[in-house]
Formats: structure tokens, C-alpha cells, sequence
């Protein structure tokens, strides 16, 4: 993958000094972030920086300049850093009212991620792909998903070092699953990639970074976020658990709206490997990974159902955005040549 087309000051500042092209101005960068206003998580310049600067510890960047460590420079760091701050204050504002609730609510650990996702009221793609989308908005969905889906499961795996005991052995478990138990070919990263293929598009990792807007980069960059810090190991769980809980129903419905539609069994593989598989990891994640961890650090209560909170809102703000282009007539891409490309 090559970096991505800047979309703004600090952008083309990371960018710029990833390639060589010139220095990391790190005083002028901290400016920018901190000048920027309006909702970082809508902020094109902001959100693309934060994810390339998190992408240099996944994958990386084929024209990134050699001679220097990028992925643990201080300077670069002390850019993220801001930009994390601003992050993860708006995250918290997002979520606070739910995460109140959760912690007020009765049940056990698992019985409260349950009832905090059973209460999530927001916007949801499932039933739109299941009954309505054409295949062109379908395949938008597709791509938007793509950025996470070509790594997926691996922001969680930072978590395993990071928790003890029975918590890990069931993380380790979990995460077996989801690279394939063994067999390269039946990864879901893989079996991702092979449904894009089948459909025509590029299963480049990061093949569509260019394409997607902030919401996706910023449903991407609060994985990162929690997954990247030791601090917020119990956030980063409580994230995974939400993913699992929420997965196996909406992923049958997009199973009946490829079907519908008539596109790519092989994505319908994908897609029916959830509904089985997330129907058990959701036990998996609740009571083996994110109850462990509480019983034995039970300070870390409120960083889970943080997890859960930032993981259903990122859903829903990505979500609102897509469904709210389709009712206008328009892309949920950043541009219609993009999108037209795509189909």
C-alpha cells in the first residue's frame, strides 16, 4: 500500500515527511491540530493523519522514506498524540450518557454489554441491504468495510499481551477464529478479499483508503485508539465484545441482500461464516474475555462498557452517513467519480 492523497495541513505534513519529501515540521503539525475546529470525527485532515500515523504499526507504506523509524519516531508521536487527545475526548462525550447507564444497570458483566447493545437505537445497515440497497450502494457498503475488513481482527490482537489469566487464553482462542484456525486460505481477512475480487474490485490492502470520508477512517482510527494503549486494554475488549454481539444478525441480513441481489457467493462465504461464528464468539468475548478481565482488575469495569459504547456509535455515525447519501441520491463516497469507478 502507498500513502494515501493528503486532505489537508496535517495530512500532507505527515505524508510529506512519511515520503521524504520534506521535514516533520512537528511545531507547526501540533498548530494545525490544535487550530482545527468543527467535529474531529467529520474532520477529513485530522482522521486521515491519525490513520496513517496508526497504520505504520499494521501494515505500513511501500514509499515511506528508509533511514529512520517512523513507527516509534518521538516527533511523529508527539503529533498523534495530539491528535488522540482531541479523539478521545469527543469519544467520550459521545458515549458518556450510555456508559452512565451501563454501569448503573444491574447484571453481571456480560448481562450489561447485552442490555448496552440491546439498547442501541441509532441507524443500522442491515435491514436497508437486506431489502433495499442496489448493488451499487451494496458494494459501496463493501467498500467502506474494506478498510477494516482487509486486517481484520488484528487492532484487537495488540490486546492479548496486555491482559492475564483466562482472559488472554480465551482472547488468544477468539482470535484463532477469526485467522482462519489454522488454515491461511479461510482468514476472514482473506475471505474478504476474495469476495471484492469476485465482484471485481481491488482486494489491495488499503486499496480504498482514497475513497472512503472521515466516519470510516474515524470507525477505524477508535480501534486503533483502544487497541494501540495498555491503558485502555479494558475499552479495547469491551470494543471486541460489542463487535461480536452485534455481528451475527446484521451479517444474516446482508447474506439474504447479496443473495437478493445476486452478487458474489464468495462474499456470501464470508458473510455466513459470521453468522455461525459470531454467535459463539459473543459468549466467547462477554463472559470469557471481558468478565475475566473485570473479575480480576474490576477497576477496569467502566473501560468496557466505554469499549462497547465507542464500538455502537462508531457503527451508527457510519451508518447515519451512508443511509442519509443513499436518501439524497448521492455517493457515501467521497466523490461520484470514485463511486462510479467502484461500481
Amino acid at each position: 500500500m502507498r500513502l494515501p492523497q493528503p486532505r489537508g495541513p496535517v495530512s500532507r505534513g505527515v505524508t510529506e515527511a512519511l515520503c521524504g519529501a520534506r521535514p516533520l515540521d512537528v511545531e507547526a503539525l501540533l498548530a494545525d491540530v490544535a487550530a482545527a475546529d468543527g467535529d474531529v470525527i467529520h474532520d477529513e485532515d485530522l482522521q486521515l493523519a491519525l490513520w496513517v500515523a496508526y497504520e505504520l504499526h499494521y501494515g505500513g507504506f511501500e514509499d515511506v522514506a528508509t533511514g529512520r523509524d517512523w513507527e516509534w519516531d518521538p516527533d511523529l508521536l508527539r503529533v498523534r498524540g495530539a491528535l488522540e487527545a482531541r479523539f478521545e475526548v469527543r469519544l467520550r462525550e459521545l458515549t458518556r450518557r450510555e456508559v452512565d447507564a451501563a454501569l448503573a444497570a444491574t447484571g453481571d458483566v456480560a448481562e450489561r454489554i447485552f442490555a448496552q447493545a440491546d439498547a442501541a437505537d441509532g441507524p443500522s445497515l442491515g435491514r436497508p441491504l437486506q431489502r433495499e440497497a442496489t448493488a451499487e450502494q451494496f458494494i459501496e457498503v463493501l467498500v467502506h468495510r474494506s478498510v477494516y475488513q482487509l486486517k481484520e481482527a488484528d487492532p484487537h490482537t495488540f490486546a492479548v499481551p496486555r491482559v492475564q489469566g483466562s482472559a488472554k487464553v480465551a482472547l488468544v482462542e477468539l482470535q484463532f477464529d477469526e485467522y482462519g484456525a489454522g488454515r491461511a486460505e479461510r482468514q476472514h481477512a482473506t475471505l474478504f478479499g476474495d469476495g471484492l475480487a469476485e465482484l471485481g474490485l481491488d482486494r489491495g490492502y488499503g486499496a480504498y483508503v482514497d475513497a472512503v470520508p472521515a466516519v470510516t477512517l474515524a470507525l477505524n482510527n477508535a480501534m486503533s485508539l483502544l487497541c494501540l494503549h495498555r491503558r485502555l486494554r479494558g475499552a479495547a475488549v469491551g470494543h471486541l465484545a460489542a463487535l461480536e454481539v452485534t455481528s451475527s444478525l446484521p451479517c444474516r441480513k446482508y447474506v439474504q441482500g447479496l443473495r437478493r441481489l445476486d452478487l458474489s457467493p464468495a462474499m456470501v462465504t464470508y458473510f455466513d461464516e459470521h453468522v455461525e461464528a459470531d454467535a459463539v464468539h459473543e459468549q466467547v468475548a462477554t463472559r470469557e474475555i471481558c468478565a475475566a478481565l473485570v473479575a480480576r482488575e474490576p477497576e477496569l469495569a467502566e473501560d468496557v462498557s466505554f469499549g462497547v459504547a465507542v464500538c455502537l456509535r462508531m457503527d451508527e455515525l457510519l451508518a447515519a452517513h451512508v443511509l442519509d447519501s443513499f436518501r439524497a441520491g448521492v455517493s457515501s463516497l467521497r466523490s461520484r467519480e470514485v463511486s462510479e469507478a467502484v461500481a
